[in-house]
């Protein structure tokens, strides 16, 4: 309000200002005289006053139309002008308009509008980085791939747009399956942008499909320096690299580079199953006896495994079975609870023949955590103490249907694996095997081939006659668990008719009974 009453002020000074300047003129006396020539005018002095306006605006008028003309003339010859601004102000707003309505249709999912807009932007702006972009998606949107293709290839001229275009080409050449030149382009992007995430997770995941041990390592190595990736994840993955690496160079021959690519891996994860193994058997070669020990040892801390169990044995693999029970229970001591130690001091003590030994180590977990093995070993433990034919052939026919306990199990697909890789060969994701109970709907069916010996036996011994059983003897029966009260039948009880059938059943009692799918 104080602002209106000063513009009120102002503009009442100025209308009095004006008219004490028009009366002092009309009221002055003389006459104004202009020359020009021969000619000569007389005029008052408010006729003057008015005359010398007139003279300034007519000069201004006619500077203005000489600046229009000339700006005219520079507009048709092509420079810069305010005739030209105004066209391009005006162009330009339609460009953005029809570049805002290409975006709302990408949204949308309109692949054509987007184009077609995409297409008017680019008419009006002449900026092919914004408009080259939008035409590229929309035409992968539409399902033409080669024409965004091509968008994607122009995008590369510029070094604003290159990074972009490489993406583009990277993700279509990923969808094609073709992995060769998906790698180079990631390889690329990764030289234009070190530090962008999502490249280094495309170009790490192509590096250990292709097994690239070395580069893949040198892109964990820039993902932890761009803080992309926690430091326990880079330590844990990095020794995966390094075991890869070990397999490799020991395939090819270089033992000594193999076995320092072993060490580091097992010592970046000590936990890492397969890492242990290798670890301990590159420590045999020289002798390392006690370096062996002390890494299967800290890894079955870790976790238990029928693997490092293997490698355990390997490091004498002359003993008697006795000597090899001994040898055993410095690592059994370490984890007594845990039934991968169960079951593997029930198998030495069956190797060695001592029955219920075997059956006080197993306990009862063939009755808590029912497996394949530890079924089989039940079974086994029964052949030894001399239990008639049925009721071994009740503990096989458990196994059957029972769980074949931990396996290698793929976290992302839950692929079951044979053995560890450090990619799976189904997903091709990196590091995601676990030593886990897969799923039940993912565990191999148990009447596959593999388990034909265990109910029909040799076929060859099958072959030599056909025995008639009666009834009662071939009717398995269901295992009940036995109280330490209970004494186990006398190892003299003499076998049924058929006990030859049945060394196809168990095997060689001798033989430690192992869980398909431990290898490492």
């Amino acid at each position: 309000m104080l602002w209106s009453l000063v513009k009120i002020l102002l503009f009442v000074a100025l209308v009095a200002a004006i008219t004490m300047v028009a009366g002092y003129v009309i009221e002055a006396g003389g006459e104004v005289r202009i020359s020009v020539g021969s000619i000569e005018f007389s005029l008052t002095p408010l006729a003057g006053l008015i005359a010398a306006l007139l003279t300034l605006t007519v000069g201004w008028i006619t500077f203005r139309l000489a600046s229009l003309l000339l700006a005219v003339f520079r507009f048709f010859n092509g420079d810069e002008t305010a005739i030209s601004r105004y066209f391009d102000r005006n162009r330009e707003r339609r460009g953005f308009e029809a570049l805002a309505d290409g975006l709302m249709a990408l949204a949308s999912g309109e692949g054509r509008v987007a184009m077609a807009k995409a297409a008017k932007a680019e008419k009006h702006l002449n900026r092919p980085d914004l408009t080259l972009l939008i035409s590229a998606q929309a035409a992968e949107m539409s399902g033409e791939t080669r024409k965004a293709q091509d968008y994607y290839k122009q995008l590369l001229a510029d070094d604003r747009t290159r990074f972009v275009g490489v993406q583009g080409i990277l993700k279509q050449k990923l969808a094609e399956g073709d992995t060769e030149t998906a790698l180079k382009l990631a390889q690329k992007a990764f030289a234009l942008r070190p530090r962008h995430e999502k490249t280094m997770d495309v170009l790490f995941s192509l590096q250990s499909e292709k097994q690239d041990w070395k580069g893949a390592r040198l892109t964990l190595s820039a993902k932890l320096k761009a803080r992309a990736l926690p430091k326990d994840v880079h330590t844990r993955r990095d020794a995966v690299l390094a075991l890869a690496m070990a397999r490799e160079k020991i395939e090819a021959g270089n033992i000594d580079a193999g076995k320092s690519a072993a060490i580091e891996a097992n010592h970046l994860s000590p936990d890492l199953i397969p890492a242990a193994v290798l670890t301990a058997e590159m420590h045999m070669l020289q002798g390392g006896v006690r370096a062996a020990n002390k890494v299967l040892k800290k890894a079955w801390i870790a976790q238990p495994h029928p693997a490092l169990a293997a490698a355990w044995a390997e490091i004498a693999p002359n003993e008697t079975p006795t000597e090899r029970r001994a040898r055993f229970q410095p690592l059994l001591k370490t984890k007594p609870d845990d039934p991968e130690t169960k079951m593997l001091a029930s198998e030495l003590a069956i190797v060695d023949q001592d029955f219920p030994g075997a059956r006080q180590a197993m306990g009862d977990l063939a009755d808590t955590t029912p497996t394949t093995r530890s079924l089989t070993i039940m079974a086994a433990i029964e052949r030894g103490e001399g239990a008639p034919d049925n009721v071994v052939r009740g503990w096989l026919t458990r196994a059957l249907d029972a769980s074949r306990g931990p396996q290698w199990v793929c976290a992302s697909c839950n692929t079951i694996h044979k053995s560890w890789e450090p990619v799976c060969e189904y997903c091709a994701h990196f590091d995601t095997l676990n030593w886990q109970v897969p799923p039940k709907s993912n565990e191999a069916p148990q009447h596959s081939t593999d388990m034909l010996p265990l109910i029909v036996g040799t076929i060859e011994d099958q072959t030599d006659s056909q025995r008639e059983v009666p009834p009662a003897e071939d009717e398995p029966v269901t295992p009940t668990k036995q109280t330490t009260d209970t004494p186990p039948p006398p190892a003299s009880t003499p076998p049924s008719e058929s006990s030859e059938d049945l060394d196809g059943i168990i095997g060689d009692i001798h033989t430690i009974p192992r869980q398909p799918g431990n290898g490492t």
